[in-house]
């Protein structure tokens, strides 16, 4: 088993939103997304898996494929279809959340990487 308290020690980049990679392996990723006020993340897609957002922390306008702006904060699962285009945008607060991919291209079998990865 391999764990982590979500919320200690969070890496937030003053000049772009910042995602650390806990866990990576060739059956999914999993990553902690820091946003400072203000921070946002280009409109983009995951072509290879659909994408999963629980948010942790603050509040942010996300949009996805129906193009209209949701206002989410803590407790807030997303689901994002593969392909589907979105985008964040921390409003006023610090915005933390989590992403979960399935599948990892470029990731050979049995290489495991992130934080969560690390051997102590």
């Amino acid at each position: 088993m391999r764990f982590t308290h979500l919320l200690e020690d969070i890496e937030f980049d003053e000049a772009h939103a910042f995602a650390n990679p806990l866990y990576v392996d060739e059956h999914g990723r999993v990553l902690l997304f820091a946003l400072r006020p203000g921070q946002a993340i280009r409109e983009h897609s995951v072509p290879h898996s659909p994408f999963y957002v629980l948010i942790l922390q603050g509040t942010g306008i996300f949009i996805g494929e129906d193009e209209q702006e949701h206002r989410l904060g803590p407790n807030s699962l997303l689901i994002f279809a593969p392909n589907e285009l979105h985008s964040v945008h921390a409003l006023d607060e610090d915005l933390v959340f989590v992403g979960f991919l399935h599948g990892a291209p470029d990731v050979r079998a049995g290489k495991v990487g992130g934080e969560l990865g690390r051997e102590e």
